[in-house]
């Protein structure tokens, strides 16, 4: 089922993003946590492609598990780093004889050591160019595009950062899925700037559940998202208790999701990394 037939089917779509793991005892793991989350019959799972295309192949074979193993429609994602034209439209080609029908296409963050982006000979520099080269591939192809509800940390204003997400939507973007956030009104703000833009796709707010306090201090860090100061300060009182961390992160989370639900928004996509019993609370309790 490609990205368009899935928001078209029903109201409402869960949605879950897994990274392909580095050794064979973390395969293991996944697959038993991934196990536990098709149970809750996910419209789609998509999986990560590695800084400078390290996962590429597996990226492929992850989403064929996906497919063919736990009976879930999969999503690649994809990026233009260090890759020509050729070696970009050669992975498409062996995306789409895996049976692969819906591509997150995504620009990619600069490479290990360098501070700005800056295509190869023969690459591409942009997400929409992206988008572009997906689209004449095949029509066939579903293809979901990022949107940052407190903008792109490279973007000066939030105005660029919507004319580059319009541009990625009139080169043939399907969907839109958003960076983690934590503060419900910039996402709502978000959305109502896409939609007086005459942008009409789906957008999809994407939720990371806080597990461990540490962690998503360095990922808020990271990507410039504003970090909530009453529910830093309670993970704050319990930072040596894990298990109160993650009860704390999860009653949030809740929270946040069934306020989304209510403003209507179509879906939401997790960020599980790779675990599955956080997720299996919130989706539980929606």
């Amino acid at each position: 089922m490609r990205l368009s037939e899935v928001f078209s089917s029903r109201p409402f779509n869960i949605s879950i993003e897994i990274f392909p793991p580095k050794t064979a005892a973390g395969d293991e793991a996944l697959r038993k946590h991934m196990q536990s989350l098709a149970a809750h019959e996910p419209a789609f799972m998509s999986c990560t492609y590695g800084a400078g295309g390290s996962t590429r192949d597996r990226t492929i074979n992850w989403c064929q598990e996906i497919q063919n193993d736990f009976q879930r429609t999969a999503m690649a994602h994809f990026t233009c780093v260090g890759s020509t034209r050729e070696e970009l439209v050669s992975w498409l080609d062996a995306a789409s004889a895996a049976g692969i029908h819906n591509i997150m296409a995504l620009r990619g963050d600069p490479p290990e050591g360098q501070e700005n982006f800056t295509a190869i000979e023969g690459g591409l520099s942009y997400a929409n160019e992206l988008v572009e080269l997906i689209r004449s591939h095949s029509a066939e192809f579903g293809i979901g595009v990022a949107g940052y509800p407190e903008k792109h940390l490279e973007a000066p204003n939030m105005d660029v950062d919507l004319q580059n997400l319009k541009r990625k939507v009139e080169a043939g973007g399907d969907a839109i899925f958003t960076q983690l956030f934590f503060v419900n009104d910039h996402f709502l703000r978000f959305r109502d700037a896409c939609n007086s833009l005459g942008i009409s796709i789906p957008i999809v707010p994407g939720i990371m559940p806080i597990t461990d306090f540490a962690r998503i201090q360095r990922i808020t860090a990271m990507c410039g998202t504003d970090f909530p100061a009453d529910l830093a300060s309670k993970l704050e009182a319990v930072k040596d208790d894990k298990e109160a961390q993650f009860k704390i992160g999860v009653e949030f989370a809740i929270e946040q999701c069934r306020q989304l639900r209510d403003a209507g928004v179509p879906g939401i996509h997790f960020y599980a990394l790779n675990k599955s019993q956080a997720c299996q609370e919130i989706i539980a309790a929606l």
